[in-house]
């Protein structure tokens, strides 16, 4: 059970309608469960003064990213799109990181790689956790096998204490979940 204060972060990843809503472009599968559970945890960080962050994937309509472009992904959260809005059930009162805006690879609330040379950016989220004086974070989102595991890695080897709410994710490829999470926990990220 996560707990909660003003140096804590909640990190809700890309709780989106192509990941959340079943007609979307990359459902996983029962993602819009994680809609309700995410509501209830954001309530509890702002009751505990924490600060709630949400990642939002923002692909541009041509990107490596893509099969269609040579990438390993079907065309999902493409800007502007309903799909890659936030879960319109999606309790959202902080600040909004998008990720993979210009093309690139965007799994990590925290960084972005180019697909094609695989040179590797920061998003804005680590300075928004410093400048708040953040040394906690616990994570929720979509999807827990993919972009909520390379955000719980980055933000455990950027020196977070990183808790991990397993009830409030759902991975795309549930056989290899337990492996995934079993990981993160070698690193030190607390699973919940």
């Amino acid at each position: 059970m996560a707990e909660y204060t003003a140096e804590t972060a909640l990190i809700v990843v890309d709780v989106q309608n192509d990941f959340a809503d079943p007609g979307g472009n990359l459902y996983v599968r029962g993602g819009e469960e994680v809609v309700e559970a995410a509501n209830r945890e954001i309530a509890k960080a702002q009751r505990g003064g924490a600060l709630v962050v949400y990642t939002q994937d923002w692909h541009p309509e041509q990107t490596p990213h893509f099969q269609d472009h040579g990438g390993v992904w079907p065309r999902h959260c493409v800007q502007g799109t309903e799909g890659a809005e936030l879960h319109p059930n999606l309790e959202v009162e902080g600040p909004v990181v998008q990720k993979g805006t210009e093309g690139e690879d965007g799994y990590s609330g925290f960084s972005v790689r180019d697909p094609e040379t695989g040179e590797e950016g920061a998003t804005e989220l680590d300075g928004i956790l410093r400048e708040r004086g953040i040394d906690r974070v616990v994570i929720v989102g979509l999807a827990q096998d993919v972009c909520v595991h390379e955000t719980a890695k980055d933000a455990v080897g950027k020196g977070y204490d990183t808790e991990l709410l397993v009830d409030v994710t759902r991975p795309v490829d549930p056989d290899a979940a337990q492996e995934r999470l079993d990981e993160l926990k070698d690193l030190g990220v607390h699973l919940s």
